[in-house]
């Protein structure tokens, strides 16, 4: 079936000599993996170049349901990303959230609303020159949502703590060891009133912004089947200590 979708690319591996598997997150068709040639010649109808971490293209398809890897007939760019990847920071948050993306996006049926959240997220992550350092942070916190497991903030008081696997602010002692100390539950109630519109306003230190992404990424492993550990963070770190 010949069709038209928008994609989000997510990650891309070598198959063979003259392909490569590109995984992307679809409008339509939600996660899919297709098959491109490797083939850098001016008449090929799609370019590897469009196929960078986080790249936003509007494809034509040949779908077909039962069939593991998909072919596309052409494709081009629609949101080019100059900042995403000439800019050596945004990069290194780009390659970390797409791999991210990558581990959690299991869906094979399109979701609207998520793919407008992803395209809206990498728009800001592109045009945005204030609070960089924090966008990662936003977007961590606001992929949950669409998985059904989202930090409910409306119990937070002072002292309080964060029960990871209930998701919930607790004055309690959880019976369990997955928690956040309440000097770590401050850090996570202040992230979570932060969106991308006020991301600039906000100020973290570098210990703080370490040790809470790396509390974000256990509440994933704990929420998210087979959520391993995200090899780009060192990446990240390394950018902005």
């Amino acid at each position: 079936m010949l069709c038209k979708t928008r994609g989000i690319v997510l990650h891309s591996i070598a198959y063979s000599d003259k392909y490569s598997i590109i995984y992307m997150y679809t409008e339509d068709f939600g996660r899919v993996a297709y098959l491109v040639s490797r083939n850098r010649g001016k008449k090929s109808a799609v370019s590897r170049a469009l196929f960078l971490p986080l790249s936003i293209v509007e494809m034509e398809v040949d779908h077909r349901h039962k069939r593991d890897l998909q072919r596309i007939r052409e494709a081009r760019s629609i949101y080019p990303l100059v900042e995403l990847y000439g800019n050596p920071f945004k990069n290194a948050i780009a390659l970390f959230l797409a791999e991210i993306l990558y581990r959690v996006v299991k869906e094979k049926e399109g979701d609207t609303r998520f793919f407008e959240f992803l395209y809206h997220s990498i728009q800001w992550l592109e045009n945005s020159d204030r609070g960089i350092a924090n966008f990662h942070l936003v977007f961590m916190l606001r992929l949950p949502y669409y998985f059904g497991v989202y930090p409910n903030a409306d119990a937070y008081e002072k002292g309080a703590k964060f029960d990871l696997i209930n998701g919930v602010f607790t004055m309690n002692q959880p019976m369990h060891k997955y928690y956040l100390s309440p000097g770590e539950s401050v850090v996570l109630h202040r992230l979570l009133k932060m969106g991308y519109e006020n991301m600039s306003v906000y100020t973290f230190s570098r210990q703080d912004r370490t040790n809470i992404i790396q509390r974000i990424l256990e509440y994933y492993r704990l929420h998210l089947p087979d959520f391993p550990e995200i090899k780009s963070l060192s990446i990240l770190h390394s950018l902005f200590d």
